[in-house]
């Protein structure tokens, strides 16, 4: 064999090599184990949807994954969007009407909303320790003001979240979250965030979370529903979903929302429903899951770690 030959076949062989151990690699990380950060935690997905087109368009597929988030949320423009608000203060310990508009790279203010998840826009007020939790949906008058009608809010810096997908403009077909912060007068005393769990109650519910995302990929997420140690198979339509599912980071208060991939099929959902994870940042967030049953809307929460 020449030298010529000799080099090529080692290139090769080592090419090979290099391939086989990446497919070794790949195997292991992609292989469930059986111990977890904390009880009810299970290993969820083993890999970012996002590493390949196949798995984008796939997860694109999925319910409520037409559109992602621009952004973590944190800033009150993106993008020419901006959000106004003359509100830098409101009342404790009653309601209060928080009043914003949204304006678009012209300067005027936007009007024209796509619909997601049954409304063109959701608003979340969220106080600086991730309690107090609110999911509203304002109404706008004809001039582009929209009006979030809060309830009571306890002394403290509270975040307010503007969540939309403009139907036109430059940033058409896009979801938008920006926020503000106000602050509510009064002695305001920090709540410590409660420890990681994969368990909370409600109203007698039972909520189970599993999955173990880390931080920038896409991960999966269920959701189990019991009441009195039974599967619930009850849950009503909320949003066009079985449950609403909302996440905040610990320390800045990153906006996330969990967008379900679980299809509504009728009027009776779960026990189990599934989520697309897709969390910027490791550390503890705190998610609100909200369900509906009889007409009752509940809200439980829980914090999760991200690695």
């Amino acid at each position: 064999m020449s030298t010529s030959s000799r080099s090529t076949t080692r290139r090769s062989l080592t090419a090979a090599g290099a391939t086989a151990a990446l497919a070794l690699t790949l195997a292991a990380c992609g292989s469930s184990g059986d111990s977890s950060s904390m009880p009810g935690m299970d290993h969820g997905a083993k890999s970012s949807a996002s590493s390949s087109p196949s798995a984008s368009r796939a997860m694109g597929d999925m319910p409520g994954m037409d559109h992602m988030a621009v952004g973590n949320g944190l800033s009150d423009t993106k993008d020419g969007y901006r959000l106004t608000s003359k509100d830098a203060t409101l009342p404790s310990g009653k309601q209060a009407a928080y009043q914003f508009t949204i304006s678009g790279p012209d300067g005027k203010s936007v009007t024209d909303f796509v619909l997601d998840q049954t409304k063109r826009m959701h608003f979340y007020a969220i106080r600086s320790d991730l309690t107090g939790f609110q999911h509203l949906h304002p109404t706008m008058a004809a001039d582009g003001t929209w009006s979030a009608d809060l309830a009571s809010l306890t002394p403290g810096s509270w975040r307010m979240f503007a969540s939309f997908t403009p139907t036109g403009g430059p940033g058409k077909g896009k979801d938008f979250v920006l926020s503000r912060t106000l602050i509510a007068p009064g002695n305001a005393t920090k709540t410590p965030l409660p420890a990681p769990a994969g368990r909370t109650q409600v109203d007698g519910y039972t909520i189970t979370v599993k999955g173990e995302p880390m931080a920038g990929m896409a991960h999966p997420l269920t959701v189990s529903v019991a009441k009195d140690g039974k599967p619930v198979t009850d849950l009503q339509p909320y949003l066009n979903t079985y449950a609403h599912l909302t996440a905040f980071h610990e320390g800045d208060a990153t906006f996330a929302h969990l967008h379900p991939t679980t299809e509504v099929t009728g009027d009776h959902g779960g026990p189990d429903l599934n989520f697309h994870a897709e969390l910027p940042t490791s550390g503890n967030w705190r998610l609100f899951l909200q369900f509906q049953t009889g007409g009752t809307l509940h809200t439980a929460a829980l914090t999760l770690p991200v690695g």
